[in-house]
């Protein structure tokens, strides 16, 4: 089996990096994206740059490549001339939009699988195409907000999603979610949970809570994470005189959230950091006592089951695919979304849970994410709904 993976760049995430590691064992895997300057390439993965979409000469230098490349296979000297008209009149979307279609008239996949709703406009010649089957993965912002906010969105995925012969959702949550936007009793939608490689995420086995709670929270700083809420149930922690240490990872430079700490008399007790490397990231999360997910909207969060199998315990809102993944009082703590007093009584609960329960729930949260997230089960199951798209012909 041929499969491309579109990300749109081709410095995809980790989890399309672990999804094309796994493929190309037993396929042909491409991963192909509008930028060519890539450091560290997938073993077994093949890459074709589309040209980058911020550097203009760039994307008329991968223009020229592909469309000789095109021409040499195929014979077609109009699509070749269509390109230089492209190039004259320095029509650079439409360009992108070509390269991309010659890739994939090149590779001549089994499956295209594309990754986010935003390139769909790209993607559209080969959705349309009968003879390219295509899959879209349903995941975070671009499936849970974007199409409730913005109309115009919404009306475009109405027109694509029929054509799609198949989707992937992250979890349960989100694929109906999907629904909401197109449904039919023929709709291929399989959850794949995504995986990681737990060998690389040992569990700590020295957790000890800190004197003064070390409480974090990872992400960007966008309305949907919720990050007032949990502001706002530091300021209750602070009435009941409870020592504590907040630090939001990603919150540097957020005017609104520095504002409201300030507003609620807790500079001392929170502390916002720019993006670090995963590494310190794990680093982090073996100093803390308490991972939050204060969130409004979520898929199913990552950095939940990264923490969760690090042994981080973690009390999250009930959102999303979280509940797919925390068992309240068994594998974490669920408090209601938008409720920072829910969410201070679950911390000062936390406070009074004793070593040996605590021990129980931190390796209950490893056991779940190792067999609902593991890498080879994610390679799986995706085979599955590969397969299942190409039998559906």
């Amino acid at each position: 089996m041929t499969i491309v993976l579109f990300d749109g760049s081709l410095k995809t995430t980790p989890f399309i990096n672990r999804l094309a590691e796994g493929l190309a064992k037993k396929h042909a895997v491409y991963i192909i994206g509008f930028n060519d300057s890539l450091k560290q390439k997938v073993k077994g993965v093949n890459y074709m740059a589309l040209g980058g979409s911020e550097k203009p000469m760039d994307l008329l230098f991968h223009s020229l490549k592909i469309a000789a490349q095109t021409l040499f296979k195929v014979g077609d000297f109009n699509q070749f001339f269509q390109t230089f008209e492209y190039l004259f009149t320095r029509n650079l979307e439409r360009l992108k939009r070509e390269n991309f279609n010659k890739a994939i008239q090149l590779i001549n996949p089994d499956i295209l699988h594309i990754q986010w709703p935003s390139l769909l406009e790209i993607c559209r010649d080969a959705i349309t195409n009968p003879e390219i089957k295509t899959i879209l993965s349903q995941r975070g912002f671009q499936n849970n907000v974007r199409p409730f906010v913005d109309a115009q969105n919404y009306s475009e995925l109405q027109k694509f999603y029929p054509n799609i012969d198949g989707f992937h959702s992250v979890s349960q949550a989100i694929s109906k979610v999907g629904d909401k936007i197109f449904h039919s009793p023929n709709k291929i939608d399989k959850v794949v949970y995504s995986g990681f490689d737990f060998e690389k995420l040992p569990f700590n086995f020295n957790y000890r809570k800190n004197q003064t709670l070390k409480l974090l929270s990872i992400g960007r700083p966008h309305w949907v994470k919720g990050y007032e809420y949990a502001l706002r149930a530091c300021a209750i922690l602070k009435e009941k005189n409870i020592s504590f240490e907040y630090t939001i990872v990603g919150g540097q430079g957020n005017e609104e959230l520095q504002f409201l700490v300030d507003d609620l008399g807790i500079k001392e007790y929170v502390q916002f950091t720019g993006r670090v490397p995963q590494k310190q990231v794990y680093e982090m999360m073996r100093q803390s006592d308490l991972l939050l997910l204060p969130s409004v909207i979520e898929g199913l969060p990552n950095i939940a089951v990264e923490a969760m199998a690090v042994g981080l315990p973690v009390i999250s809102t009930k959102c999303g695919g979280v509940e797919e993944l925390i068992v309240d009082n068994e594998t974490g703590w669920l408090v209601s979304v938008r409720s920072p007093e829910a969410f201070a009584k679950a911390i000062i609960s936390f406070l009074l849970v004793s070593e040996d329960r605590l021990e129980d729930i931190r390796k209950s949260a490893r056991i779940k994410v190792e067999a609902q997230h593991n890498e080879a089960q994610m390679i799986d199951e995706m085979e599955v709904l590969y397969f299942r798209i190409l039998d559906s012909l």
